[in-house]
């Protein structure tokens, strides 16, 4: 009996066939090549300078080679512990409150039943995302100052004392601010995926759930949140990968030298090792630090990956 053809099944084309059918798309893949290319993998070269006592003078070839030694003086500095548990510290912050508060605010926007106010609100939560950090570092900066009106408010409230609460060199202090920051500047930006992710959950099922009783939180514990726990997993991992980054660029904008002991990440610690003001520029110790980021990076990455993929079966890749 002869098999029948399964009409579903994905038919493999040659690859010259491919590229004639489809060669505009292949076109417009040019410029992203070639940009990644450029911009992302040939700089890559430069993690030598991490081996080397690098001297911009001499360039990569001639600069004497040192191995392991950049590395041996990184992790013996006074400062890289401090700056290590600043990033965990941060970094944590982001992953758990951070990285709830965009899944709430997708849920509650969800629950809205004027769809004139849910558009209203949700496009007014995209409009931070867009502003330059310099000028919400600057805001941020003129609302916390000792005579900021957030100031005036917690000493109006609480009885603290007026001074400028960034210059605080207290740990809660800065952590605090800073999350503050992010969840207000990226929540909308941050909730898209989950409100796409909503939007497909079947509306039979709720329907369906309401007959039987169920009140609208029901609904979003047991249907909504298990319908879109895929991109929640997505979006974590990810999440999980980019920790270390801890959005040095606010930060830097941020910190002064008496909150140095509370704001000190891996990545600003690398930047005043590459550019110090008024000092030795450390190109090979700046290099060792971001190559060891980037390695740590990569492995927080693949585990969570790998974790996600063995609780939940959903994965990245």
């Amino acid at each position: 009996m002869a098999k029948k053809d399964n009409p579903f099944q994905t038919r493999k084309v040659p690859w010259k066939k491919d590229l004639k059918m489809n060669w505009g798309v292949y076109l417009m893949f040019i410029p992203i090549f070639l940009y990644t290319l450029v911009l992302h993998y040939i700089p890559m070269f430069g993690i030598v300078m991490a081996f080397e006592d690098y001297d911009i003078n001499k360039g990569y070839f001639k600069s004497p080679w040192v191995g392991m030694a950049n590395f041996v003086e990184l992790f013996s500095g006074s400062d890289f512990p401090r700056a290590i548990f600043n990033t965990v510290v941060i970094a944590l912050l982001k992953c758990t409150v951070g990285f709830v508060m965009p899944i709430l605010f997708a849920c509650l926007l969800s629950l809205l039943r004027s769809k004139k106010y849910k558009r209203t609100v949700q496009t007014s939560s995209y409009l931070p995302n867009f502003v330059a950090a310099v000028i919400v570092c600057f805001l941020v900066q003129e609302f916390v100052k000792q005579d900021g009106p957030i100031t005036l408010l917690l000493h109006h409230l609480f009885g603290l004392e007026n001074t400028n609460l960034l210059a605080d060199p207290n740990p809660p202090t800065f952590w605090i601010i800073y999350l503050v920051m992010g969840i207000w500047q990226g929540i909308g930006w941050g909730s898209i995926m989950y409100v796409a992710a909503i939007a497909t959950v079947s509306g039979d099922l709720h329907e369906a759930a309401a007959i039987d009783g169920a009140t609208r939180l029901q609904r979003l514990t047991k249907i909504t949140l298990p319908c879109i726990m895929p991109t929640i997993v997505m979006m974590f991992v990810l999440g999980i990968g980019t920790s270390f980054a801890a959005g040095y660029d606010n930060i830097l904008l941020l910190y002064m030298p008496t909150t140095y002991p509370v704001a000190d990440t891996i990545y600003t610690y690398t930047y005043r090792l590459a550019f110090a003001a008024g000092g030795a520029r450390d190109y090979s110790l700046s290099a060792a630090s971001g190559l060891f980021q980037s390695i740590v990076g990569t492995i927080l990455l693949m585990g969570s990956n790998y974790m996600s993929k063995k609780a939940s079966g959903s994965s990245l890749f």
